[in-house]
């Protein structure tokens, strides 16, 4: 499902809908605020919130990669804590390489390639059952409105090009809370994004706390991209910037398909993906999260654009992480 459009207008300029919503956001706000003000679980290794204030992706994913990275290379044994969303598996539960999409997340499978990833709708048992498997820290992969596990450092990921969208709450606009709200307990501010949208973050939202500028590059793999005919696709929070990133490689993309996030992978879709592809003589291609609801079949036939994300400068995020002693 795609977000409304008025959404991602600018604050000054909300229009009719996000004004006879306003009293509906104002009750999501309310409830939020009720949830927010339990008080979780408190482990006993350090624990980082990677999450966002918007519905929908922001860069999550590759934030966390990038901290398992950065925690890894300190030598510290990483594990990761999901409620596992588009899964149906309870948990807790390790995922592991015979997991399937359908039972622990996309974004679970894929980030269990680079830790220990745990799976539970209740985050509090998944960070128990981390620290039993001898987690030195645990990063909690979007759980900044669940107030199940009380974090040591809380990491707002943002989308620079659409910030806040409106400034308004689901369902007058994207926001999980209120924008002060949720800045209130943030530690870090990261915003993802090439420079022109930066500064447009920079001009439009003003961030209490430290913000640290990042974006999203193409791992270089050993494929070159230039004249490749491709037929994309893409079930991701934007699909217009895979697609963007494509052309920016210098692949001739033939058509973009558009997804919804985290949109399942029917054989009869890819079937209709893979004929088009052949008949204009083009290869199909998709993101590393839609990959990995691919079956290992169709992995086989399927190119993967792998990104990673890019801090302009991490010496904010690396006195964070001194702080909390990793």
């Amino acid at each position: 499902m795609r977000s409304p459009g008025f959404w991602w207008r600018l604050p000054d300029r909300p229009g009719l809908w996000p004004r006879v919503l306003a009293p509906l956001g104002w009750a999501y706000a309310a409830a939020t605020a009720r949830r927010l003000r339990r008080l979780g679980y408190r482990a006993s290794v350090p624990v980082i919130c990677v999450g966002n204030l918007v519905a929908g992706g922001a860069g999550k994913t590759p934030t966390v990669i990038a901290l398992i990275e950065r925690l890894s290379a300190r030598g510290h044994a990483v594990h990761v804590v999901s409620r596992g969303y588009g899964g149906r598996l309870d948990g807790p539960v390790q995922v592991t390489a015979q997991h399937r999409a359908e039972e622990v997340g996309d974004e679970p499978l894929l980030l269990s390639a680079f830790a220990p990833v745990w799976v539970a709708k209740d985050r509090a048992a998944g960070a128990k059952a981390a620290e039993a498997a001898g987690a030195r820290v645990i990063l909690l992969d979007d759980g900044f409105q669940n107030p199940a596990v009380q974090p040591a450092l809380g990491l707002v990921v943002v989308d620079a090009a659409k910030g806040f969208g409106n400034g308004r709450c689901i369902p007058a606009g994207p926001l999980r809370e209120p924008v002060e709200a949720g800045l209130a307990r943030a530690d870090l501010v990261l915003t993802i994004g090439d420079p022109a949208a930066q500064a447009q973050f920079g001009a439009i939202w003003t961030v209490p706390v430290p913000r640290i500028e990042a974006r999203l590059e193409p791992l270089r793999m050993g494929m070159d991209w230039a004249g490749q005919r491709v037929l994309a696709f893409a079930g991701i929070a934007d699909p217009s910037r895979f697609f963007a990133t494509l052309r920016a490689e210098g692949a001739e993309l033939v058509r973009g398909e558009a997804l919804a996030d985290h949109e399942m992978l029917s054989e009869t879709l890819l079937r209709r993906l893979e004929a088009e592809a052949w008949a204009k003589g083009a290869q199909l291609v998709t993101t590393e999260k839609d990959a990995a609801r691919l079956t290992p079949a169709w992995r086989l036939k399927v190119l993967t654009l792998v990104v990673r994300l890019r801090i302009k400068d991490d010496s904010l995020l690396e006195a964070e992480l001194d702080r909390l002693g990793l």
